[in-house]
């Protein structure tokens, strides 16, 4: 037992003071923002450790002393904390890289040599550490931004190396973050079509839990990229210790997240190394995407409302900007249109009321018409016997509406059937020796291709040389890759990250060409959304579920995650709710209309027309304000969430009835959240069904006191299952 003691005491004292005698005076690295921190431990010849997360100190100096008061057991290998983990020397966990050098050596460690902080502007600054292994030229680079109002942290990793030849990326994650608590709860997520965002929370157990995605195109279908980790216990809206984590890459990813001996958490995201070793040559960089976070210790409302306002001021096109209205014609027409058809629909969304007409999917393809699924994807010229003349007429007309158009592609795939494929079947995704498999018949393009790249963005540049008047794009992305070989690539382990780099490429020509286009990242419902993809588009489609009843819980998951200016969401005939449940669920958002109007009755097109007027009245509330949920569809027989303005002196609040058994609805107050407890607020139902009156005792002034204190009862019942209240300050 002593020998064993002594055994410990040694290797305790070896990674303590080295092989080379003591470390000089640690330096700590604080990477702060406005209520958190991120202290680094460095020592030259060691790799940097994390060595607290949370709330930040008053004393800048006591951060030296956190270590000490930790008393856990024994880290044998010294770099359980580290910063970012590297494999083959005395590493015993999930590493963040790996390497195989050019003379074959599969050992690497990471030596501090220097760290840099600075400013970028009054609320951003950029913290980079440098590390360098000390027996071969390669060396990493940790970035830090931190968005200081915001509590929001994006960390990314540069790799480069002076080798005489190519070194090999086995994993190369985005960061490398540690935490200590009693115990750690994962709140995930999962899905597949109209199954978007379903929620599962669980106490983590020893070992590695991975979140991860190989679909390589549509890559969250199942699996979304981001998640909540709760310290100690769940949290809940306005209590508990809580990390947000999202990753900002439009392809596969991977988060490893592993409870480790001394019972704490390493968080190790990135891209997926799947498929995906990567060559790096000498004097190359490889760049990982950002992986997002934010940390709160009030709950998960707080650590949401921070992430949206980050969002909208740094990172969603236009974010603090205006939105389009429009009408849809999708699930009023399918393929199955002509001009005169289209021209008529141009006519409805004048007398609807809305912005924008978007033609969506149909309108191309002569030699393979586009009149169903099977055919014409990747010919993007007008169907000739659908509209004889062009798109430019359908332009012309919705001008003489005084109603902007928008056009539905979907440019990185291709149908077999198709000219496309047939001139160039180079260009396609697919394994010589192996039997094409579709998906939604369709196969994907091959976006490492530069040819490729400048297909794509020719299509979309034609479109609008021709038709200057175009107004929006709804870019699709339905097909996932499989069968992955590229018969561009040399290295066909380059494919899964060249082509969303290449993609990055083609959206960042159309983005300084057309900068203030508003467009929709759809994918077949919420298979692609994440912060990377965002800063080229306006808006996302949550879900090809349109059931208002089941679009409550999507969009409520969605929320903790994307602020609601991004979220689009139409009214259709999905769901067997009434019309007015549908309006006020899709308002939520962006609002947008997929149905046939000309089929509405009177008095339905008459409340559809209200809609977008009292829409109009609030919308920048929803777009721009804090969101706060104050009854959660899971737990209740009812939601209710509210959006309230930054000066406090608007709010809108909805709610709606999600369980219809005998009785159930809103039987007491609901406390609201975010208001002036010193102001006096207007209440007021709005949204109304014409013939229908508002219950009894909502429309009154009450204090901001009130309000918060003892709340307000929506009463939402079976006959009222979804109110809408305005709340207004009185002078």
């Amino acid at each position: 037992m002593k020998k064993l003691r002594y055994f410990k005491i040694f290797l305790v004292l070896f990674f303590v003071l080295g092989t080379s005698g003591i470390y000089a005076q640690s330096t700590y690295i604080p990477i702060e923002s406005r209520n958190n921190v991120l202290v680094l431990q460095a020592d030259n010849g060691r790799v940097p450790r994390i060595v607290y997360f949370g709330k930040k100190l008053q004393n800048k100096e006591e951060y030296s002393k956190v270590a000490g008061m930790c008393n856990q057991g024994d880290d044998y290998s010294g770099i359980l904390n580290a910063a970012y983990t590297p494999s083959g020397t005395h590493n015993l966990v999930e590493p963040a890289l790996s390497v195989t050098h050019a003379d074959g050596n599969t050992s690497l460690d990471l030596h501090y040599v220097s760290y840099e902080t600075k400013p970028i502007d009054d609320n951003v600054t950029q913290t980079s550490i440098l590390l360098k292994d000390p027996v071969y030229p390669f060396e990493v680079t940790l970035f830090y931004k931190v968005y200081k109002n915001d509590d929001v942290i994006e960390q990314w990793t540069a790799i480069r190396h002076q080798e005489k030849g190519a070194v090999t990326l086995h994993k190369f994650a985005s960061a490398n973050l540690y935490l200590k608590a009693d115990n750690f709860w994962l709140k995930q997520f999962h899905g597949d079509w109209a199954k978007e965002m379903q929620p599962e929370e669980s106490k983590l157990t020893h070992g590695i839990k991975v979140l991860d995605s190989k679909l390589g195109t549509r890559a969250d279908l199942y699996q979304p990229p981001v998640f909540m980790i709760s310290l100690n216990q769940p949290a809940n809206e306005d209590d508990g210790k809580v990390l947000y984590g999202c990753l900002e890459w439009s392809g596969n990813f991977r988060i490893d997240l592993e409870l480790d001996p001394l019972n704490n958490l390493r968080i190790i995201a990135g891209i997926n190394n799947h498929a995906s070793e990567y060559a790096l040559q000498p004097n190359e960089e490889f760049t990982t995407p950002a992986f997002l976070y934010t940390f709160s210790d009030k709950g998960k409302g707080d650590a949401s409302l921070k992430l949206q306002r980050w969002a909208r001021n740094y990172r969603i096109l236009n974010g603090n900007g205006n939105r389009l209205t429009l009408l849809n014609n999708w699930e009023s027409t399918f393929f199955n249109f002509d001009e005169a058809k289209l021209k008529q629909l141009l006519k409805e969304t004048k007398k609807l009321g809305v912005d924008l007409f978007l033609l969506d999917d149909g309108w191309f393809g002569n030699t393979f018409p586009r009149n169903n699924d099977k055919a014409g994807l990747g010919d993007w010229q007008e169907n000739k016997r659908k509209l004889p003349n062009g798109i430019a007429s359908l332009v012309k007309e919705a001008r003489a509406n005084d109603v902007k158009f928008g056009i539905w592609l979907e440019p990185e795939m291709v149908n077999p059937v198709s000219q496309l494929y047939f001139k160039h079947p180079e260009w396609v995704i697919k394994q010589p020796q192996r039997p094409e498999h579709l998906y939604r018949n369709q196969l994907v393009l091959d976006l490492s291709n530069p040819q490729v790249q400048d297909f794509i963005f020719n299509t979309i540049d034609s479109l609008f040389i021709k038709n200057p008047g175009l107004a929006y794009i709804k870019w699709d992305c339905n097909a996932v890759i499989y069968n992955a070989y590229s018969t561009h690539l040399d290295k066909q382990s380059h494919l899964y990250i060249a082509y969303v780099e290449g993609l990055y490429r083609v959206l960042a020509r159309i983005r300084a060409k057309y900068p203030e286009v508003p467009m929709m990242l759809c994918s077949g419902g919420g298979g692609r959304v994440d912060y990377a993809a965002l800063k080229y588009f306006t808006e996302f489609w949550p879900s090809d579920n349109t059931d208002p009843l089941e679009r409550v819980y999507i969009q409520w998951e969605y929320s903790y995650f994307y602020p609601a200016i991004a979220t689009s969401n139409h009214i259709t005939d999905w769901g067997k709710q009434p019309l007015k449940f549908k309006a006020d669920v899709a308002m939520m958002g962006k609002l947008g209309f997929d149905i046939a109007t000309e089929k509405l009755n009177e008095t339905d097109l008459k409340f559809c027309q209200q809609t977008v007027v009292s829409y109009n009245g609030f919308k920048e509330i929803v777009w721009h304000g804090d969101q706060f949920r104050l009854v959660s569809p899971w737990n209740s027989d009812f939601a209710s969430l509210m959006y309230v303005n930054a000066d406090k002196t608007s709010a809108v609040m909805f709610n709606y009835l999600v369980n219809n058994r005998y009785s159930a609805g809103s039987k007491v107050a609901v406390p609201l959240k975010g208001l002036d407890a010193g102001k006096k607020y207007r209440v007021q139902e709005i949204n109304l069904y014409p013939g229908t009156k508002s219950a009894g005792g909502l429309n009154a002034v009450y204090s901001g006191d009130f309000l918060m204190t003892v709340g307000l009862n929506p009463r939402v019942n079976s006959n009222r299952a979804s109110v809408v209240l305005k709340i207004d300050e009185v002078k």
